[in-house]
């Protein structure tokens, strides 16, 4: 077999393999993540944790992403950032970007209401170190 390249893939490609990566990564939490084929309520996909109780609709993103769309749905965004993921509630970071970027002062925001990117400040970054998984 042979590694295949992330930059290679198209974006359907890259949306599976971070899945993939991700639920293995959540494995090691207790939870076990079903697919959705349909972003049911914006979500990509449900975690459900081996207590029973808690399930997390998540957004999968390939980067720091927040869109006025996914606000006030209870819905947790998940992301890399140089290749360490984040799950965190999206009204959460967007109050974080709020306090430690001027994301929320950007044409970006204002004219199409989402914005993204593929790295954080330091403050953003620290901010967020609860939502941090660790392999």
């Amino acid at each position: 077999m042979e590694k295949i390249s992330y930059s290679e893939l198209n974006s359907k490609q890259k949306e599976i393999y971070n899945f993939q990566k991700l639920s293995g990564l959540l494995a090691d939490y207790g939870f076990n993540c079903i697919k959705l084929a349909d972003d049911w309520q914006s979500a990509d996909f449900l975690a459900y944790h081996i207590d029973g109780t808690t399930t997390y609709r998540v957004q999968l993103k390939g980067r720091i992403t927040i869109d006025r769309k996914y606000e006030d749905k209870n819905l947790h965004m998940a992301f890399p950032i140089k290749d360490v993921w984040y799950m965190i509630p999206h009204d959460t970071l967007v109050r974080l970007v709020g306090k430690h970027c001027n994301w929320l002062k950007t044409d970006s925001w204002f004219t199409k209401g989402t914005y993204s990117s593929i790295s954080a400040n330091p403050s953003l970054l620290k901010s967020m170190s609860n939502y941090k998984l660790e392999n």
